[in-house]
């Protein structure tokens, strides 16, 4: 039984079920399927308020990829990348399948996976929870009526919280499951009620699929100023790559998943996955004002049940509580979800060891090296005692979402750089004078990081005095007209300059120890823009 119809129906995918099948159903039916399920609250500004239970992230090491003749040498096995075996997968499907046909009602939505048309994956997700289907209908691009009239899925994605793995059978870790099998097209998410298990499921076949197109996918934001340049972000988590791309005076083509074709920068997605923790509306007005319009859906964010107002400040649910919201809900957003190819790439850090200047240029080939490093640091901890920071490594600012080796992430990278004479910036956000850990020490003002982006995106950076680093090689500028120079000698900063060579010496080494995985898949001149070990 359906409430509309598919133009590819279940059965012709093998799934036999008795269930009623709500089929592309919009925001504001999903949103009344969820309160009526009892799956959710909604806010006194409109938004759904929902809980994800004990799993309130990805559970990274519960997703395995099924090892056969289509990905056993295109995948890069290890710790990232975890095997399944067809046998343990076919019991999992088997199961699956089983579920599925006893319940009482689903939810399918048919999406897209890219904003470019000749780029894009068409995407068939099945919930059996109605806030999950208006989560990934929000998150990934939603197709026109004439677009559904002839949808025929590519992949499938089938998420049923409510399954329980077996380990013995599944061969997996636990209850909860994510099983990748790129042959079968075939997406299994089980055991976890987190909603991003699907949006990054997607990123995963996206990341497999168009480097073989030459396109080149990659987990950042982008936007466009108003001489139609782009600027793509890098960053890992607290970098600030939403903050920094979120600017009002520039085009948001989006927060996240993009990819780079030779024609255009094309997010993957229609919709935005921003935390909540601490949100505030001095601080990002934009995304604020999402938690207040019917269509957004707020994950763990704590709801007093009588007046149902909102305290983004308490993390007793979750410090990752998140809000999905369709792109459009941020004012300056791309209609098209798409710009120009870049012309300018920042590589976000935040340096909590104090040693990264606030804003470096780099060669190709240094872009490379920091690219498949995807460095950061943070404060270790706040237990007594602790005294350094926490260096952090993910590879191409992604690496759980990769699934081929990151070399060729990199070299398509480094091929369109330089076919396109992109210039490269590492941007530092972290700690100056000092380690994160020292008393007094501040992170670096965010006026001054502002200005000096400001400045490499405008071009006018290119036109400063510049000195080449000691450690790293890459060039530094010396003055900027606005900043503070001050601000740009990390060295001349810190009490101890003795202290600071020490530390810098040893996140080179870091660096370096880091970077031997990948010196037998570069070419030399990616090895020689490692930094340097003092002799």
């Amino acid at each position: 039984m359906t409430s509309a119809t598919l133009s590819y129906p279940l059965d012709r995918q093998g799934i036999g079920t008795n269930a009623t099948i709500f089929a592309n159903l919009g925001t504001a039916p999903l949103v009344e399927h969820a309160v009526r399920n009892g799956e959710g609250l909604l806010a006194k500004d409109g938004p759904l308020v929902v809980r994800t239970g004990k799993h309130t992230g990805r559970s990274a090491k519960d997703k395995f990829i099924v090892r056969d003749a289509t990905t056993e040498d295109s995948v890069w096995w290890g710790k990232t990348n975890a095997e399944m075996s067809p046998e343990h997968f076919a019991s999992l499907k088997a199961d699956f399948y089983a579920a599925l046909a006893g319940k009482e009602e689903l939810y399918v939505a048919d999406l897209f996976g890219g904003s470019q048309p000749e780029h894009r994956v068409q995407v068939r997700v099945i919930n059996e929870l109605a806030w999950h289907n208006l989560f990934i209908r929000t998150l990934l691009m939603r197709p026109t009526a004439a677009d559904l009239s002839g949808f025929a899925p590519e992949y499938t994605i089938i998420d049923l919280p409510s399954f329980k793995a077996d380990p013995a059978r599944h061969g997996c870790r636990g209850e909860t499951v994510i099983a990748v099998n790129f042959t079968e097209k075939l997406i299994l998410i089980g055991g976890t009620a987190y909603a991003g298990e699907m949006k990054k499921s997607v990123f995963g076949i996206l990341n497999f699929l168009l480097p073989e197109r030459g396109v080149m996918p990659m987990h950042c934001s982008a936007n466009v100023g108003s001489d139609g340049r782009t600027a793509v972000f890098f960053g890992l988590s607290g970098t600030g790559k939403t903050t920094l791309s979120a600017d009002a005076s520039r085009t948001l083509i989006g927060d996240d998943e993009h990819g780079w074709s030779d024609t255009a920068v094309f997010n993957f997605e229609g919709g935005c996955y921003a935390k909540m923790i601490r949100l505030s509306e001095e601080a990002e007005p934009e995304i604020f004002a999402t938690t207040r319009r019917f269509g957004t859906v707020l994950e763990n964010v704590v709801i007093d049940p009588d007046t149902r107002a909102l305290d983004f400040d308490d993390a007793s649910l979750a410090e990752n509580s998140r809000g999905s919201y369709p792109i459009d809900f941020i004012p300056n957003a791309s209609a098209q979800n798409m710009g120009p190819v870049p012309a300018n790439i920042i590589m976000l850090t935040a340096d909590a060891y104090g040693v990264l200047p606030p804003i470096a240029r780099l060669t190709p080939d240094q872009a490379m090296y920091h690219f498949l490093s995807g460095y950061t640091a943070r404060v270790a901890g706040t237990e007594i005692g602790v005294t350094e920071p926490e260096a952090t490594f993910s590879t191409c600012f992604g690496a759980p979402f990769m699934p081929r080796h990151p070399s060729v992430y990199g070299n398509l990278l480094k091929e369109r750089i330089a076919k396109g004479q992109v210039k490269c910036w590492l941007v530092n956000t972290g700690w100056f004078g000092g380690k994160a850990t020292q008393d007094g020490i501040k992170r670096m003002p965010i006026k001054a990081t502002r200005a000096l982006l400001n400045a490499a995106l405008d071009g006018s950076l290119n036109d400063v005095q510049f000195r080449d680093d000691p450690n790293f090689g890459f060039e530094v500028p010396v003055a900027v007209p606005g900043v503070d120079s001050a601000l740009l000698d990390q060295r001349a900063a810190w009490a101890d300059p003795a202290d600071y060579d020490r530390t810098a010496q040893s996140l080179v080494r870091q660096f370096i120890e880091n970077f031997a995985q990948f010196e037998d898949h570069v070419d030399e001149g990616v090895r020689k823009a490692a930094p340097a070990v003092a002799a």
